[in-house]
């Protein structure tokens, strides 16, 4: 889900049955745990064929050209898998997390829950560039209220 806001996408997670993930928790999936993967699916390059991320307006015939369309179906990217078999970790949309935005520690079962103005999201757009697509890349701050084509979420759930 795309245009979403972020008091939005953290409604639906609790009414889901999950919740928006910390950025903590989002980077853990996203490296693959100990792994500490370069990408969420190891250390390929993405390319520009679709197949690890949808990113850089490369959807679906590698135009460059942006728009909506740019903007794939998601699971799309079939080899850009994560260690537990997430897909869209990297690309198509960024994902907001629970976090409020502030410097970035890696920590364990942590959140910076702040009620400051901006919220992180996490994981490149479709319109970003491949630098965007790491496994520790990092959105800017946006305000909850915002809603971007190319800003989404994910929902986590408790092993």
């Amino acid at each position: 889900i795309n245009c979403v806001n972020w008091y939005e996408a953290y409604a639906f997670c609790i009414w889901d049955g999950g919740f928006l993930p910390s950025e903590a928790e989002w980077e853990y999936a996203a490296a693959g745990g100990s792994q500490e993967r370069e990408y969420p699916w190891g250390a390929t390059a993405p390319g520009t064929g679709n197949q690890y991320a949808i990113y850089g307006c490369y959807y679906p015939d590698g135009s460059g050209n942006c728009n909506t369309a740019t903007l794939a179906p998601v699971g799309s990217a079939t080899l850009g898998a994560g260690l537990w078999g997430q897909l869209d970790l990297a690309g198509n949309v960024w994902q907001w997390n629970v976090d409020g935005f502030a410097a970035f520690a890696a920590c364990v079962d942590c959140a910076y829950l702040s009620p400051g103005s901006g919220r992180v999201f996490r994981g490149c757009g479709f319109d970003n560039s491949s630098s965007d697509l790491y496994s520790v890349s990092r959105g800017a701050s946006y305000p909850p209220t915002a809603r971007q084509s190319d800003i989404g979420f994910r929902c986590a759930r408790a092993p």
